[in-house]
């Protein structure tokens, strides 16, 4: 691999030289350039073209955030990464909707510091390669790999969990897919209680292994009476920590020619672990309410999307929806200047529901919610072409494709 090429943008010397030596410890990468200002920063970029720009966010005459809005329009082959004191979302929001690739919070360690520029500088090149495929026809591999639904919301308790435990087992049961339902929510991920499990063992335990193979995730995987697969989230908050970007891709990785969909529940921030498995992620489904501050919440993350470039990933989900409220519809998708594809209606029963530990796919199937969550699996099936799987899948695989048609 050639040497990373990288800027450090920072006004303190000192930060500089301690970054420079960091590092220089490496022989991946290569400090090409230094700046003290933001004007400095964009003309050195344009200059020297690096793969990387360390960015400080706060710098005299443009600051950082202001330099990197302008440098991802004028040097779109190079990926900012923004370092700042300031540990807050509202820091990494307004650095990922500046164009940033990352958010990286000082004082950091050598490790954090190489690991961060390494994921971004590898997804970015994989970005390009997407973007840019070679003209050699996709192999069996790659088509019958499965869809990954990313499902995210941006704010707590607005039913983001629900839904992607609901859509996996209705996907599991009525058309003979096989799903896998991941906890990506690291910390506090609830799906295994929301189906009535409880886990042994957690994605912490794959983070002990390296390199993740099949049947090490196998190992770790609960089993729902829907058919359903899951790999639920860690048991202590502490020890999400273990869990690095790394791994969500060695699993996406691993997983993917086994099943039909993936869906994976994220935390309802743009941490690492949520921005990795987003970028993988074939759909973006956005879960929202009808409360003021989850229409605020919400617009902010699809500018973040935005500028990321997943717009044609996303899909619009409002949950809980209640024409008592006053506002429509119409009225949201004007204010966040989308389609919702997805009314989840709301109903008094789902707590009681939840409580037990079922699904209400499976306790109200009859309901206007399990309505619209069989309407989404059923798009899902419809959207999506579905090949042979190994051995191992094959029973469930052919029932699956005789649904769609593909098979005798």
């Amino acid at each position: 691999m050639p040497s990373i090429r990288i800027i450090i943008a920072d006004d303190i010397k000192n930060t500089r030289e301690s970054i420079r030596r960091i590092l220089s410890l490496d022989s991946d990468f290569q400090v090409v350039g230094e700046a003290g200002c933001g004007s400095e920063a964009i003309r050195l970029t344009e200059l020297l073209n690096p793969d990387i720009v360390l960015m400080d966010i706060s710098m005299p005459d443009i600051d950082g955030l202001k330099a990197t809005e302008l440098l991802s329009f004028r040097a779109q082959n190079t990926s900012i990464i923004i370092m700042s004191v300031e540990d807050s979302s509202e820091h990494m929001t307004k650095a990922m909707l500046a164009g940033a690739k990352a958010f990286i919070v000082k004082p950091f360690t050598g490790s954090e510091l190489t690991s961060t520029i390494l994921n971004i500088y590898h997804k970015e090149t994989r970005k390009k390669e997407i973007i840019s495929p070679p003209s050699n026809p996709a192999t069996e591999e790659d088509q019958s790999s499965a869809k990954v639904i990313s499902v995210f919301g941006a704010k707590g308790g607005i039913g983001k969990t629900t839904i992607a435990v609901n859509l996996a087992v209705e996907l599991a049961k009525t058309k003979s897919a096989e799903v896998l339902l991941l906890d990506f929510d690291l910390q506090f991920g609830d799906i295994a209680s929301f189906l009535n499990l409880v886990p042994k063992r957690t994605i912490t335990d794959l983070a002990q292994v390296n390199p993740i193979k099949d049947e090490d995730i196998r190992f770790n995987i609960l089993n729902h009476s829907s058919g359903a697969e899951i790999l639920a989230a860690s048991t202590r908050p502490e020890y999400a920590e273990m869990v690095t970007p790394e791994h969500v891709e060695q699993i996406l990785t691993v997983v993917k020619p086994h099943y039909n969909f993936i869906i994976c529940d994220n935390s309802s921030r743009f941490d690492d672990i949520s921005l990795s498995n987003l970028d993988i992620a074939n759909e973006i489904w956005i879960v929202t309410g009808i409360d003021i501050p989850a229409i605020k919440n919400t617009k902010l993350s699809l500018e973040v999307l935005h500028s990321l470039n997943y717009t044609p990933k996303i899909k619009l989900i409002l949950n809980r929806f209640e024409k008592r409220m006053g506002i429509g519809i119409r009225d949201i998708e004007s204010s966040l200047g989308m389609k919702v594809n997805y009314v989840i209606p709301e109903e008094e029963q789902l707590t009681v529901i939840l409580n037990k530990g079922v699904p209400f796919i499976e306790a109200i199937p009859r309901s206007g919610p399990a309505q619209e969550i069989k309407k989404m699996a059923s798009d899902l099936i419809e959207s999506t072409i579905t090949h042979s799987l190994p051995d191992r899948k094959e029973t469930k695989s052919s029932g699956l494709q005789k649904i769609l048609g593909l098979g005798g």
